[in-house]
């Protein structure tokens, strides 16, 4: 089985090399290419990649796969890992990219992945509701912080502010005390 992958690749590779075959055109640059997405989201996505990329190879592998099919609850058999792979794979290197990795998400947008497996994926690691969709509940949240910190801040500020008036009517208080003991001298 193996031998029939690597001769697949390498006999591909010689198809490239001899002009046959035209290599599948890689961007340069994801956020170009993967213009419905904005670039928060798609470093989102890239926050998701790198943390199933468990040896930072910057590809997922199978055993990366298998693992991260594990860890969303959706465990698949060997031939459903290599399918889910086969699916986005366009350089035929048997790993998952990052730019292949997007090609799942953008799959997904369209309606056109096939696998259920990668459908699991898209939709459990969908940023919309995670990161920048739920920006909402996070920029929520944070204010609700920024407000905790300015109520404490306005607390120290009042507390403060009310020491201060204090310590100004004790110094009235014994500056009034000082002219009336004056007078009895």
């Amino acid at each position: 089985m193996a031998d029939s992958e690597l001769s697949a690749k390498l006999a591909r590779q010689q198809q490239v090399n001899e002009g046959e075959v035209k290599p599948v055109k890689v961007s340069q640059s994801v956020y170009a290419e993967f213009k419905e997405f904005s670039i928060q989201e798609i470093k989102e996505y890239r926050k998701v990649f790198q943390k199933y990329d468990v040896d930072r190879s910057n590809y997922i592998d199978l055993m990366e796969l298998k693992l991260m099919m594990e860890k969303l609850g959706e465990p698949q058999t060997h031939l459903g890992l290599k399918a889910m792979i086969k699916e986005v794979d366009e350089d035929n290197d048997g790993q998952i990219s990052f730019r292949e990795f997007m090609l799942i998400f953008k799959k997904a947008r369209d309606g056109t992945l096939t696998v259920a497996g990668l459908t699991k994926i898209a939709s459990v690691c969908d940023v919309s509701q995670e990161g920048v969709g739920g920006a909402k509940s996070f920029f929520e949240a944070k204010a609700k912080q920024q407000a905790d910190a300015a109520k404490f801040e306005n607390e120290i500020k009042s507390e403060q502010e009310k020491k201060r008036k204090e310590a100004e009517e004790a110094a009235e208080r014994k500056q009034a005390f000082k002219e009336k003991a004056s007078m009895w001298k």
